[in-house]
């Protein structure tokens, strides 16, 4: 695990230094190489056209008097290559005509394996001048020009120039260091400034993961440092709502079954109470009646709370099924008040039920609304006390019929309202209850197309309002379906 971890913080720096850093290293070593031979190049043909201005000056002044039979053209050469002004910057020198060099400026005679590739060059050549660089035999570089002449009864056939190109490779080699010098600080600028970068994603992530591996664990208690305002912040951000939501959804499911377990022992130990009365008994038929009614009631409030689990489970996996028909909604919502009717009276609670002579009917499940009808209901009555009213009301309006049913039992804080249909939720643990009946309610609801809204004040009561979709009004809205279909249908031609 903790070569993994370690792994996994250094993946996005070998990463970014091998694509981004690797990738602009070999971008400047190419663009510096091309700056390099520019360079050279450029400082080369600098130092050729340098010799060949000078070179011109001296051919130029031995050729002038060319024909002329009275001049001594050896005597000429020799006088000029010997008194040569610049001869401590440039080496003058004359060559004879089977390609020996006979004097030079400096005095001294040049070395034997000298290279000689611009006389010959030059002797091919169309103009009769050519260049060269080349190492003498004791290493050092230098360029030689050759310009041949011809001048009337001379030995000498070319004149020679060499210049050592040691200030041109210095010059060079400082500029050399010069860029490269600008691509190392270009690479350090990118590298610092890429390490920085990373280093602001790389450990914020880091502690994202390892707050991330907390919550895997169930500890939510950590929270993520939001230090930018950019997508490692908004991501921060997410991940700390997500800590709050699973937070409080881990203490709904706490809460859930500490509650269904409590609503699961209550009947259990009535049940399993009154087994043991009746055993003991004997022929007390009023008692044997009474226990049986308990052990039915409590087993019907049993069958109640797991087809309420049974229900949320096949929410929660999409597999809830409605089997719908044509139903009298009436007929189900009075029997539901008439179900409740003995209880709220055994409980001192006025239950009020306004029917209405008539209402269109519904396309739906009758089953599931009735479920509805019976948890709404059923809850009026659980949170009210002795003395408070229920009432029960059915109307038709705007196409939609609407039941509402009301109590003036305790009401719901303005806190808890908002949250009160989310799963597991119970705005009060003093009552009996899962906490996934509104959730299961709200649901089939919406699954009928209608809505349950819940208008609540803490002390004065609550008010439950179901909307739901009169068949008329869904027949038209599939009458217009079916008009919009053929429409379109009728606007498709068939491709030829």
């Amino acid at each position: 695990m903790a070569l993994k971890k370690r792994h996994g913080r250094h993946s996005v720096r070998r990463h970014w230094l091998i694509n981004t850093i690797g990738t602009v290293v070999i971008v400047l070593l190419i663009i510096e190489i091309l700056l390099i031979l520019a360079v050279r190049s450029y400082y080369y043909s600098a130092a050729k056209q340098y010799v060949t201005s000078k070179m011109n000056i001296v051919t130029n002044a031995v050729m002038q008097n060319a024909n002329d039979a009275t001049v001594n053209y050896n005597s000429e050469i020799r006088s000029v290559v010997e008194a040569y002004p610049d001869k401590d910057k440039v080496e003058l020198m004359a060559v004879k005509t089977d390609g020996s060099i006979d004097i030079t400026s400096s005095g001294f005679s040049p070395e034997q394996d000298v290279s000689l590739e611009d006389y010959f060059e030059a002797k091919k050549a169309s103009n009769g001048t050519a260049s060269a660089v080349f190492k003498l035999p004791s290493g050092e570089k230098v360029i030689a020009v050759t310009s041949m002449i011809s001048p009337r009864g001379s030995e000498y056939e070319a004149l020679r120039m060499v210049s050592s190109m040691k200030g041109v490779d210095s010059q060079i080699m400082f500029v050399i260091m010069i860029i490269t010098a600008v691509v190392v600080a270009v690479v350090l600028v990118i590298f610092f400034s890429g390490m920085f970068f990373i280093r602001s994603i790389v450990y914020p992530v880091i502690k994202i993961g390892e707050i991330a591996r907390n919550f895997a664990k169930g500890d939510f208690s950590e929270r993520i440092e939001k230090k930018s305002d950019d997508e490692v912040g908004e991501l921060c951000d997410s991940i700390n709502y997500m800590a709050d939501e699973l937070s409080n959804t881990e203490q709904m499911k706490n809460e859930f079954i500490s509650s269904v377990s409590h609503e699961l022992r209550t009947p259990l130990t009535a049940i399993k109470g009154w087994s043991e009365t009746l055993t003991t008994i004997g022929d007390d038929e009023e008692t044997f009646r009474k226990g049986m009614r308990v052990i039915t009631s409590e087993t019907e409030r049993l069958s109640q709370m797991v087809e309420e689990l049974l229900d949320f489970s096949r929410i929660q996996d999409n597999r809830l099924q409605l089997q719908k028909a044509t139903i009298d909604i009436l007929a189900e919502l009075g029997e539901t008040v008439l179900i409740y009717q003995e209880r709220a009276r055994a409980l001192g609670i006025k239950l009020d039920y306004y029917e209405p002579e008539m209402l269109p009917f519904v396309y739906g499940d009758k089953n599931r609304l009735r479920q509805v009808f019976i948890n709404i209901v059923d809850n009026a009555i659980k949170y009210s006390d002795k003395g408070d009213t229920v009432s029960v009301e059915a109307y038709e309006q705007d196409g939609e019929i609407c039941i509402t049913v009301s109590d003036t039992g305790i009401g719901i804080s303005k806190e808890d309202l908002p949250r009160i249909k989310t799963k597991f939720f119970k705005a009060n643990h003093t009552r009996r209850g899962s906490g996934i009946g509104l959730a299961v309610a709200d649901e089939i609801i919406a699954r009928h197309n209608g809505t349950l809204t819940i208008k609540s004040e803490q002390g004065v009561g609550t008010t439950v309002m179901i909307t739901l979709p009169c068949i008329e009004q869904k027949k038209k809205a599939d009458d217009k379906s079916t008009v919009s279909v053929e429409l379109i249908s009728n606007d498709v031609k068939p491709s030829e």
